[in-house]
């Protein structure tokens, strides 16, 4: 019964990553129902701070539908191609269907830019993925970065679900779940599959006891709407608290906070001959999430 069991899972595996004719149709089409998922899981306010609302802020459920991409490609540069087109087409589509929805409008789409980064590097990055198809020592490498990603994400996924019961469970369940998921299906030895496995698993331990109460990049207008210059500059009384510095000028002026505590500080912003103070809280909420707030002193 045990071998059926396997054989049966190894025919689903296999016909997932990599017996699947992956035409131009189905990329297209798998790109608009992924954009028209997350869009949901981000405006529909019973998705909000649940595992589902990742989708649109966090890589795990995009880098499964790529390894599922390139996996079933048939070649090298068709792989590229494929997975750049899926997210040159899904991640606009995510910032446009929300526009009618955010008070922000078309001003939203100065977060695309950070996914558009990402999507030019999906060509170099889809083109090696594709090697993963030969299952053996190159595969593993191949995985790595994904795997220690998937592991940094599940370990801290799990840590704050023990906390915070049962938010973020289901993050970590799908994160573990995709970690021994390419694990069996493109490594066919047992040491590479404990490798991959434990050896991302001890990094992200020992990460975890090295680094600050507190890692959060917030990205943020300031709370009187000041339009910044390319000359405006942040002074930060405690940087060890948080790194605090111009993100955006113009129209959406924004700044980006890098947190490392707990706690209050001031800074400020000089513009040209203006000068503005501010004070930076950084906290934890009821719910056990980081969040910022900040306000204007003069």
């Amino acid at each position: 019964m045990t071998d059926k069991k396997q054989s049966l899972l190894r025919r689903c595996t296999d016909k997932l990553f990599g017996g699947i004719d992956m035409k131009w149709w189905k990329v297209i089409v798998l790109a608009v129902a992924s954009a028209v998922i997350t869009f949901i899981f981000l405006v529909v306010p019973i998705f909000e701070n649940t595992s589902f609302y990742n989708m649109g802020v966090t890589f795990e459920a995009w880098i499964l539908l790529a390894v599922f991409i390139m996996a079933n490609c048939k070649k090298p540069l068709e792989s590229a191609l494929k997975t750049f087109v899926f997210f040159l087409i899904s991640q606009p589509l995510i910032y446009l269907f929300q526009v009618p929805f955010s008070n922000m409008g078309w001003g939203l789409f100065m977060y695309y830019r950070y996914w558009f980064y990402w999507t030019l590097l999906t060509f170099p990055m889809a083109f090696a993925g594709w090697y993963i198809r030969k299952k053996n020592w190159l595969s593993l490498l191949i995985l790595s970065p994904a795997l220690i990603f998937l592991t940094f994400t599940y370990v801290n996924s799990f840590i704050y679900s023990f906390k915070h019961f049962p938010y973020q469970l289901v993050t970590g369940l799908f994160c573990l779940g995709q970690v021994l998921l390419y694990l069996y299906v493109f490594t066919p030895k047992l040491w590479m599959r404990l490798t991959g496995f434990l050896v991302p698993l001890a990094a992200v331990l020992i990460i975890a006891l090295v680094t600050p109460e507190v890692e959060t990049n917030v990205t943020t207008f300031l709370p009187d709407d000041q339009v910044l210059t390319e000359a405006a500059v942040i002074t930060n009384d405690n940087a060890e608290l948080a790194e605090i510095s111009v993100h955006s000028t113009g129209e959406n002026s924004t700044i980006l906070i890098q947190a490392h505590k707990y706690g209050t500080t001031d800074f400020t912003v000089k513009d040209g001959a203006k000068e503005y103070k501010y004070t930076l809280e950084i906290y934890e909420d009821n719910d056990g999430h980081t969040q910022t707030k900040i306000t204007r002193n003069n």
